[in-house]
């Protein structure tokens, strides 16, 4: 009998529980090429379609290590997430590898339940924008700097301009509509589990230890082991990657010529992307 199981294709074995899994890594930010994958909503929605519409699985698991990034596309992967849970009645499961902060624990919440290593780092609730000022940098080099505008507030927080307090406080109050937003959700996902502290919205980030004592994260615990605790030790992770094309190369739908013409292009990009996302990881020490 168990010669014959062996014939039968994996996916018709009743050998045990199957759980989907996602892996969410990297900076979110829009738009992306093959040297910078970014962490969108575009480039997820394929891989939670695939992962929700296992019919069999009770659940989805999701492991998130992000640094954070734009706040809207951390918002709408985390609206899809919540959207297709309700629509197939799935549980959906988030375990925070090295790092879920700010847009990364904006994702993180979407999960029903958190589980965090002991010494990874979650938190960071707030926003936070930054530049630089070179204002006086034209005038050593001897450059006139020319700028033409309909609208007198379509020069604001230029680089190459003085900075205007009437600019930064019309900043500012943009920060506090975004935190907002994302301190509600924060609650609403949350609720009685989160701990009465001061400094849980100030933008400050914590170890998962002690995210589990402020009700950041649920419990500590690795994917693998906690699977298989909730479903028996038969459960089988089966990881949802994208389709790749007829190179081996994900599928983008852009044709050989049009990638290649765009080689140079998406390598510079690609360079500045990636110094933009390694100044956010530093923030968290990684």
């Amino acid at each position: 009998m168990a010669r014959f199981k062996q014939l039968v294709p994996k996916r018709f074995r009743n050998e045990g529980t199957v759980i989907p899994v996602i892996r969410l890594q990297g900076a979110i930010m829009p738009g992306g090429n093959q040297f910078r994958p970014n962490l969108n909503l575009a480039g997820v929605a394929p891989l939670l379609d695939k992962a929700f519409g296992d019919k069999k699985a009770p659940a989805v698991a999701i492991s998130i290590n992000s640094p954070g990034g734009s706040p809207v596309q951390s918002r709408l992967i985390f609206r899809r997430i919540r959207d297709l849970a309700a629509e197939k009645e799935k549980k959906v499961l988030m375990f925070v590898e090295d790092v879920a902060a700010s847009g990364g624990y904006m994702i993180a919440i979407a999960g029903d339940e958190i589980y965090a290593d002991p010494s990874s780092i979650v938190g960071s609730i707030g926003v936070v924008s930054a530049s630089f000022g070179f204002p006086e940098m034209l005038n050593k080099i001897g450059v006139e700097r020319r700028v033409y505008t309909a609208g007198k507030n379509k020069a604001t927080l230029d680089p190459f301009q003085p900075e205007k307090p009437a600019d930064v406080e019309h900043l500012k109050s943009l920060q506090l509509e975004v935190h907002k937003v994302f301190i509600d959700m924060v609650k609403d996902r949350r609720g009685d589990k989160l701990a009465d502290d001061d400094d849980l919205f100030t933008g400050l980030f914590w170890s998962g230890m002690r995210g589990k004592e402020l009700g950041l994260v649920d419990e500590l615990g690795d994917m693998r082991s906690v699977l298989k605790a909730k479903f028996g030790e038969k459960t089988e992770l089966r990881l949802i990657s994208a389709s790749r094309g007829l190179f081996g190369r994900r599928a983008t739908g852009a044709s050989v010529e049009s990638w290649a013409g765009a080689l140079g292009a998406n390598a510079t990009d690609g360079l500045i992307g990636s110094l933009e996302e390694k100044s956010l990881w530093n923030r968290y020490g990684l």
